[in-house]
């Protein structure tokens, strides 16, 4: 049988389930009401932006544009 992600067996533990809180939704994005940043699109990937990740994204979106978020979006 499946553990479910909040299950002691699963291996999380208390302390990092109770700081990894979900994206406020104020921080999220469609896509469709402006461009694409990098900060979004790093955050897309499902990580946090850092200088470094940002700067890729940055680039990323020179060379693809907003067709960059479509390996993100279904």
């Amino acid at each position: 049988m499946p553990q479910s992600p909040e299950s002691p067996e699963s291996g999380a533990s208390d302390e990092r389930r109770h700081t990894e809180l979900p994206t406020p939704d104020r921080q999220l994005h469609t896509g469709a009401e402006g461009p694409v940043d990098p900060e979004d699109l790093v955050r897309l990937s499902g990580r946090d932006p850092t200088p470094e990740l940002v700067e890729e994204a940055r680039q990323l979106l020179a060379e693809e544009g907003s067709a960059a978020i479509e390996r993100y979006l279904p």
